[in-house]
């Protein structure tokens, strides 16, 4: 694609420079990598991001390296009129990445997120013990909501992961773009990438109704159409597992009834239908070793389905949640974060911080 002259001007145009930058950010402990005109390429470690000691980027340094990552021909002749692309990129023996690349002030900018090469446990990502029960389920609606960056689709390939492990299942994942790559094990696995091989979550949504799915994992319910579809298919005897850019349990339980459209209906179908709520934020580990899970958790009991039909004169989802710790793995973030303390894995300072928020 590039001269051996280009690559000496611009060393981004050789793909060997930019995997060693890759590389060096893994092993400094990156979570994500940002290349952005201006500045020298960054790295987020432990919540901190720090820069290399490297001149900054210049724009031919950013659009060389959109040339390495995109695969699509198409994009690619249509580069300058490029404003945002989701994309993956793997680099043998150095990982995986999930890739945002957007238009700033007239250039292109690239954030990788990277992608663990293995699919992690439950138990290395310290999830909440009622994940294995929820993954378990043979029906119903599960969610994994947190803003970005708080481990969602980490947590959701750990699921899928335990079901591929101990249970004989057909499993239809639709994502932007395919992060961690499943093996089949007992389980069979079906990765569909958005762009690639559909168009969009609803439309592969419905199309998985058709192929004969046991669990249908939606990298994220976006819209109201979406929502509804997923809904139809938690109904009808499939488990569906997705994710929603929301903080807590309760905003939502408030952002799923209004995608849905909103009215008591909604509240009987998604009562119905919920099996559980995982909401996750990640904070400074007290040995400033990276971060730890902290996980609001709710469970669809008796108790739940009625509080959600008929909030009015029932328990609140806290109070549930509160109530349901010893039987059924519930907690609230506040029951989490203290333990995390007693724990000695979050400091006292942090815990307040995060419970202030």
């Amino acid at each position: 694609m590039f001269s051996s002259g280009e690559a000496q001007h611009n060393p981004y145009a050789s793909v060997g420079y930019f995997h060693q930058i890759l590389q060096k950010a893994i092993a400094a402990g990156a979570r994500d990598i940002h290349l952005k005109v201006g500045q020298p390429p960054g790295a987020r470690v432990r919540d901190d991001l720090i820069f290399f000691r490297i001149d900054p980027l210049r724009s031919e340094h950013t659009e060389a390296v959109v040339q390495h990552i995109v695969a699509d021909p198409e994009i690619l002749a249509n580069l300058p009129r490029l404003q945002e692309y989701d994309t993956s990129y793997e680099v043998e023996g150095v990982g995986r990445f999930r890739v945002n690349v957007y238009r700033q002030r007239a250039s292109l900018a690239i954030v990788l997120r990277v992608v663990p090469l293995r699919v992690p446990t439950l138990d290395e990502l310290g999830a909440p013990a009622a994940c294995r029960a929820l993954a378990e389920k043979d029906r119903g609606l599960v969610l994994c909501v947190g803003a970005a960056g708080t481990g969602k689709s980490s947590t959701l390939a750990a699921m899928v992961d335990h079901m591929n492990a101990h249970l004989a299942r057909h499993i239809v994942t639709i994502e932007d773009p395919v992060e961690f790559i499943h093996t089949d094990r007992k389980s069979s696995i079906s990765q569909r990438e958005i762009g690639f091989d559909t168009q969009s979550f609803a439309g592969a949504l419905r199309a998985a109704l058709r192929q004969d799915p046991d669990v249908i994992q939606v990298g994220e319910i976006r819209d109201a159409d979406t929502m509804e579809i997923a809904l139809q298919a938690a109904e009808t005897g499939h488990l569906v597992l997705s994710t929603l850019h929301t903080p807590d349990v309760a905003r939502t339980m408030n952002r799923v009834i209004a995608l849905a459209g909103g009215g008591a209906d909604v509240r009987e179908r998604l009562a119905d239908s919920l099996q559980g709520i995982i909401a996750q934020r990640l904070l400074p580990r007290s040995d400033g070793q990276g971060m730890v899970l902290a996980a609001e958790v709710l469970v669809g009991t008796g108790s739940v389905r009625e509080s959600i039909k008929r909030p009015t004169g029932n328990p609140s989802l806290k109070e549930l949640m509160t109530g349901g710790a010893s039987m059924y793995g519930m907690q609230t973030f506040e029951m989490h974060i203290k333990q995390l303390v007693q724990q000695g894995l979050l400091s006292i300072e942090a815990a307040r911080a995060a419970m202030s928020f």
